[in-house]
């Protein structure tokens, strides 16, 4: 934990300073890092669960690579972006398995909060998009579905767990939306600097609660097996 830590603020410090090459290096291990602390944490356990993380954290750092070339080619955003829809469709089978274990019901109103929030990014950014309308608009759809599920986690047994990985999906979204109106709406001051801030906490906090989850119900289960 206190490596990915340093190397977050070794990537939001070269950000700072307008240091390319240390912004290079040190992204792709944020998500390696957050990897190894993860594979610690959870390394006794055979939950199923934990292939669902582990994808979603290997196209998070394929994502992380492949953006790194967006300035070179227009397509590099196009499969940086596809990696990231793969890596936030692993996250909703995660949370999906969660809410089913913990037999959680749907809740209609979560959905209402879900659709505001897309449709009024969407609306502001819409006239902007050209040809990335498709795209932007089918990933929106992804993210808001996974922050939907995520919203129904705080109504589990485990209710500070639950919490972590609803403010975990939130930043997520954040970080997003920061990042789609810096590209398409308008760029500002200190967005990539935000972007990464919240990605790299969101990244964290997911997998914080989801060791801490998969370690809860595999001790519940070895007692119960006796």
């Amino acid at each position: 934990m206190i490596i990915f830590m340093a190397v977050v603020i070794a990537h939001l410090t070269a950000i700072a300073a307008g240091h390319l090459l240390l912004q290079q290096v040190t992204k792709p291990l944020i998500i390696l890092t957050l990897g190894v602390y993860f594979f610690s944490c959870v390394g006794r356990s055979r939950s199923s669960l934990i292939k669902w993380v582990a994808l979603a954290l290997f196209f998070s750092w394929v994502g992380d690579i492949l953006l790194m070339f967006q300035g070179r080619d227009s397509i590099f955003f196009i499969l940086g972006l596809s990696s990231f829809l793969l890596a936030h469709v692993f996250y909703i089978i995660f949370f999906h398995q969660l809410r089913v274990g913990e037999n959680i019901k749907s809740n209609p109103w979560l959905l209402v909060i879900v659709a505001v929030y897309y449709a009024t990014l969407m609306y502001f950014l819409s006239p902007h998009l050209l040809d990335m309308k498709v795209p932007v608009r089918i990933y929106g759809i992804v993210i808001s579905f996974m922050f939907l599920l995520a919203m129904h986690m705080p109504f589990m047994a485990a209710k500070n767990i639950g919490r972590l990985l609803m403010t975990g999906a939130l930043l997520f979204v954040i970080s997003d939306s920061i990042l789609a109106i810096d590209k398409f709406y308008r760029p500002f001051e200190m967005a990539s600097i935000l972007i990464m801030l919240t990605y790299a906490a969101a990244q964290f906090i997911i997998v914080e609660g989801a060791a801490r989850y998969i370690n809860m119900k595999s001790n519940f289960e070895e007692v119960a097996s006796g």
